[in-house]
């Protein structure tokens, strides 16, 4: 099993109740594979919820949050988080939850859950790591969160921007549960959806 698993996803709780019920789904699924998690150290939002489900579950000790000095500062983490870690800006936050994780899984999220996907899409390009990336696709309305950027993905790479297959090397699924068995399963090679 994975572990620890970094989530990337909102400061903010969205729109809809679909999305904290999918975080709280993944959290607790987490919890019952004694799977870890890293995420970026709030009580807020998305990530508050994530963690709390963790938490609920009896797992808060496999928690690590790592939060910036002046989001701490504005009252933003988690003061349940018995591992938090305070850095001083975003890219010690980033290239620290990545150093520490073994997979990366991206919830609904606004900017800063859209680049820490990116960013760790393109370590994957460039080889920096293998580990599996995958996204939870919160189906709303009968369709999921991240369909248009799914589509968005497959059209760079029939235009030869990427060097990735995204079908490939992302694990996209709409349930927390299915989703982590797809992402335990997939072989490195695959992972990286290096295009022969």
């Amino acid at each position: 099993m994975l572990s620890p698993i970094c989530v990337y996803c909102g400061a903010a709780r969205g729109k809809r109740p679909e999305y904290a019920e999918a975080a709280r789904a993944l959290g607790a699924a987490m919890a019952r594979r004694g799977v870890g998690l890293v995420y970026g150290g709030g009580a807020v939002g998305l990530m508050g919820v994530v963690a709390d489900a963790l938490i609920e579950e009896g797992a808060g000790d496999t928690i690590v949050g790592v939060i910036t000095r002046e989001l701490m500062d504005k009252e933003l983490g988690h003061r349940a988080v018995r591992d938090l870690r305070i850095v001083d800006s975003m890219h010690q936050r980033k290239k620290a939850m990545a150093d520490i994780a073994k997979g990366f899984v991206a919830l609904p999220g606004g900017l800063g859950t859209l680049d820490e996907l990116f960013e760790i899409i393109t370590w994957a390009q460039l080889a920096i790591h293998d580990c599996p990336i995958g996204i939870l696709n919160v189906r709303v309305h009968g369709r999921g969160f991240y369909d248009g950027l799914l589509a968005f993905l497959d059209e760079l790479a029939e235009e030869e921007f990427l060097r990735i297959d995204p079908r490939l090397a992302l694990v996209v699924d709409d349930d927390a549960d299915r989703l982590l068995d797809k992402m335990d399963a997939q072989p490195a090679l695959q992972r990286l959806g290096w295009q022969r």
